[in-house]
This record gives C-alpha cells, structure tokens and sequence, in this order.
C-alpha cells in the first residue's frame, strides 16, 4: 500500500493542502498527526498560493488550478502500480483532480457560493463529491450539505480536534475577543456595532477593551472598516497561534456576528479555552452554535448588544466547566479513535481510481 512519497520515503497517504486559510492548514496538520499516530506514512502536498483575483469564480479557478498543479507533481514521482490513498482536503482541491481520493470539507461551494458566486464550481463539485470513494465532512452539519443519501453512505464524519491551550490566568483582564479574517463574512461590522451599544450604554468599563485578531488595521481599512475609530478597540493583526490563543485565556467573552459559518474552529477554541461565546445565529454548518445555545442561550441572539451586555456583567455558573465537557467529542483522543479504527480502514481499502474509472 505504499508509494514512493516527495521526501524520498514510503508513503500511504497523500494529503492534497489547499491551505487558503490557517483554519484549512491546522486541519491538515492534525489529520496528518492522527494518521502518523495510527501507523500510516503520510506527506501534506501544499498548493503555492495564487494571485488575488476580483471574484470568487476566479479565485476558486485560481485554488483549483493551484491544487491540481501540486498533486500532479507530487503523484508522478509514484510508482504508478503502486495504490495510494489521496485526501483533498476541500471541495475546491479536488474539482480538478488528476486521480479521484476522498474528500474533506467543511462546507460546500453549493452552499457558500450562491448565485454567480458559483456558477461552474457547483456542477462540477456535485459530480466530484459523486466520484469520491469517501467523503469526510468536519461535521455533521458539514454532511447534511452533501447532495444525496448515496454520498451519506461513503461518508464519515471526522472533526478538526480541539483542546485547551493552558491553564487559564486566575483573573480574565480582557473584556472581549473577536476574530476577523474575512471581516465581512465574520460580521465585524455587528461586533462592533454591539461594542459601541455596551459603551453608550455604561456597560463596560473604560479600561474594558476588544480585541479585534485575525486581520490587520490595513486589512480592515481596505476592506472598509475603521475598528480603531471605536473607543476600547484594539487590533492585534493576524497572530502565531500561540500568541493568539494566550488572548483567548485572558478573554472574558469571545464575541461574534457570523452572516454565515462554514464550521468556527475559532469559536470552539474559544469554548476550549474558557471564554463564554456571544454570538448571533447563522446559517451554515455552525458547530459550535447548538452547544452556546444549550450552555445559555441568552447569549446567542439577534440583539448581539444585550447577549455581550449578559456575557460581561452577568455570566452564568460553571460555564467553562458545562463548555468542556461539551466540546467533548473535539478532543484529539476521540478523534484519533476515529481515524485509527473507522478512517484508515475505510480510506485503504476504498476503490483505487484505477477501477473506478
């Protein structure tokens, strides 16, 4: 089941990385570790960024040109005779395959390219999903997006692991904390809306401040934010991970207005790491969305001011604790589970492309 990997060793599976996003490149990481863990030999194949473009077809073009270019090098340095399992991970890395694997997704272009936003990428990612010997959908939100309930049966659900970053700090000296990569997407604009509402109204303090990550002052500013004309705003730009979950322990509240959400990796690690989640409903495979609500719902609500007012000045007992045990299932113990005894079995023995088509 090997086949000779880029590094020179023998690998079994190939992952191919889209990586556009740091939440797409960590999950990439955490399926090769589990895979390492569970005895299989694995290479990430990651694809070299392409330039920006003005629509999404084209950026989605751009990816999918980028991901084939990558797993064409890759896969001709393999003994052709020898079967290999290949993961793309995301829809957009397999629409222009050159050999079928399986797929992982999130969430699928039919949902987040509407309209013209789509209109070759969902065609075509129906007939791939189709083709796929095995679908592995972050969630199962991720998979009541797949097209049928033939793919249903070619599926396993597989989440992104999550887990605590450290010990909390005994006294939270943050208010609050938002991520804004694609601040648009992530509602920064209702986040910040809601801070300036808990400002006038005398509910935060004035050393009390938001911390706005993920993006940076000159980011937000071309895509036509002004976070710092807010009083009690900071924003800290894109950070390592280490230096951004350490914001999180010190976080009283995670804040959010999401107008979709693919999954919100962000949003259980914020769960992980103690932080009460205020967030707005929204369409999408929302994770961590059912558990905020079952923690208290009075912090997920349209009327993000008066959800953010509740989570600073009148937080419930036992939160963090009720969040860890709730977030369960996203521990990297139960996860290698899945991939030692469900996936790596299924992934192997799956048909090779050779006999599919």
């Amino acid at each position: 089941m090997n086949a000779g990997g880029p590094s020179g060793r023998q690998i079994d599976v190939l992952i191919i990385s889209l990586g556009s996003t740091e939440g797409l490149r960590r999950a990439d990481r955490e399926l090769c570790e589990s895979l390492e863990r569970a005895g299989c030999a694995v290479e990430i194949a990651r694809a070299a960024p392409p330039r920006r473009t003005r629509t999404l077809m084209l950026t989605d073009l751009a990816w999918a040109r980028a991901a084939r270019s990558v797993a064409v090098e890759n896969l001709a340095r393999m003994p052709l005779a020898t079967p290999s399992a290949i993961v793309y991970s995301s829809t957009t890395a397999a629409l222009l395959w050159p050999r079928p694997g399986a797929i992982r997704f999130d969430a699928l272009s039919a949902s987040n390219r509407p309209g013209r936003h789509g209109l070759w990428q969902r065609p075509l990612e129906r007939r791939r999903l189709a083709q796929a010997p095995l679908l592995l959908p972050w969630s199962e939100g991720g998979l009541r997006e797949a097209p049928s309930p033939a793919g249903h049966e070619r599926a396993l659900v597989l989440p992104v692991p999550v887990e605590s970053s450290g010990a909390s700090v005994p006294k939270r000296d943050i208010a609050a904390i938002t991520y804004a990569a694609n601040p648009s997407k992530k509602g920064l604009d209702r986040v910040l809306a809601a801070w300036r509402a808990v400002h006038r109204g005398g509910g935060a303090g004035e050393s009390d401040e938001l911390i706005v990550a993920g993006a940076s002052v000159a980011e937000l500013e071309r895509a036509g934010y002004r976070p710092n004309e807010t009083e009690g705003v900071r924003v800290v730009g894109a950070l390592p991970a280490e230096e951004y979950r350490a914001l999180l322990r010190r976080a009283r509240v995670f804040v959010c207005a999401p107008r979709r959400e693919d999954h919100g990796i962000a949003q259980l690690e914020a769960l992980a790491d103690g932080c009460l989640l205020t967030s707005t409903p929204a369409p999408g495979p929302y994770a961590a969305l059912p558990i905020a609500s079952a923690l208290d719902p009075r912090l997920v609500s349209d009327d993000l001011p008066a959800a953010l007012c509740a989570a600073l000045y009148d937080p419930p007992t036992d939160y963090a604790a009720r969040a860890q045990a709730a977030i369960a299932p996203f521990q990297r113990e139960r996860v290698d589970r899945i991939v030692a005894q469900e996936l790596l079995p299924r992934l192997l023995a799956a048909p090779s492309w050779r006999r599919r088509h």
